[in-house]
């Protein structure tokens, strides 16, 4: 059923999350030697939730349409985000024009002084503009693919249903274990954003993305870390990330985009010295910033399959 036997990791991150989140339900643990802990895990699985929606929406999990639309809406429990609804703002805006003002989530956008709240608050930064336009592209998609549309209903009615069941349960377990793990997974997989292009190059084919190769991050994020090969191949499928980047590449690339570790850079980058900085190393000056410009494809443009992921 699987297209790659390596999303079997996919289906076991998935299956722990929903764990997790019965466990702490159920049981609600008040000693905060067990309790902070869980609390952690699934803000962490919740995330990996958010990544292998990214995931997902370029390569689909399941060989059959069917498993990948029923796949998708459990990924939107996981994540608390319609998973359709990922498409626009990533694949057609942040992919097609990466950091220009066609790319909803450019990291100009976060412009304050200290860098340290440009990692902190960026998700604030661009989030209103993402919710927006993704408002306009479904408007657009109502009349030009009726299959995508309803895909991106039903998961919304099941994740809004979903939230409202537990919500009515218990307001506080629903706050705890639901709610703050969704924000915080809509919080981490935007925020990488802002450490994968922020200084680097749009207009290199080599240096437009900085990549965290270290190997732990990488078996857990679904080898999201090389970032360069995903933007030169988005459909490739991320258990093939590592041996592309070392042969297509790690030849080429700047070695400062090539990070080990992704802990000493957030330390590096956003307490000591904490500098914004190009992937060169010198200060970066920020482009004048102005309003996003248009990116919804024309009607003639529209990719017959804009769900890539729901619809394969």
């Amino acid at each position: 059923m699987l297209r790659y036997r390596a999303d079997v990791k996919t289906l076991i991150f998935v299956a722990i999350y929903f764990a997790l989140v019965a466990v702490q339900w159920v049981y609600a643990p008040h000693n905060l030697l067990l309790a902070i802990p869980l609390m952690v895990l699934t803000c962490w699985f919740s995330f990996f939730g958010a990544v292998a929606t990214h995931n997902t929406v370029h390569t689909p999990v399941f060989k059959r349409r069917a498993l990948n639309r029923a796949f998708q809406v459990a990924l939107t429990l996981t994540y608390g985000h319609p998973v359709s609804a990922y498409v626009p703002g990533h694949n057609l805006s942040h992919h097609k024009h990466t950091q220009s003002r066609r790319d909803v989530m450019r990291t100009s956008k976060a412009r304050y002084r200290w860098h340290f709240l440009n990692g902190l608050l960026f998700m604030s930064k661009v989030g209103k503009d993402i919710f927006f336009a993704d408002m306009r592209y479904f408007k657009a998609m109502y009349g030009r693919n009726r299959p995508w549309f309803r895909q991106m209903i039903l998961e919304a009615v099941v994740f809004v249903a979903s939230m409202g069941v537990l919500l009515a349960l218990d307001w506080k377990k629903f706050l705890l274990y639901v709610l703050i793990p969704h924000q915080y997974a809509a919080w981490g997989i935007i925020t990488m954003n802002l450490l994968q292009h922020d200084g680097a190059d749009e207009n290199s084919e080599w240096n437009s993305s900085r990549n965290f190769v270290g190997k732990v991050v990488n078996w857990f994020a679904y080898n999201n870390g090389y970032h360069t090969i995903h933007h030169i191949e988005p459909g490739l499928h991320w258990s093939l990330l590592p041996a592309e980047h070392a042969k297509r590449v790690a030849p080429f690339i700047h070695p400062n985009l090539d990070q080990q570790n992704l802990i000493v850079y957030l330390f590096r980058t956003f307490f000591w010295p904490g500098k914004r900085t190009t992937y060169l190393g010198e200060p970066l000056v920020l482009p004048p910033e102005g309003p996003d410009e248009e990116w919804i494809p024309a009607p003639s443009e529209t990719p017959s399959d804009v769900s890539l992921g729901a619809m394969a």
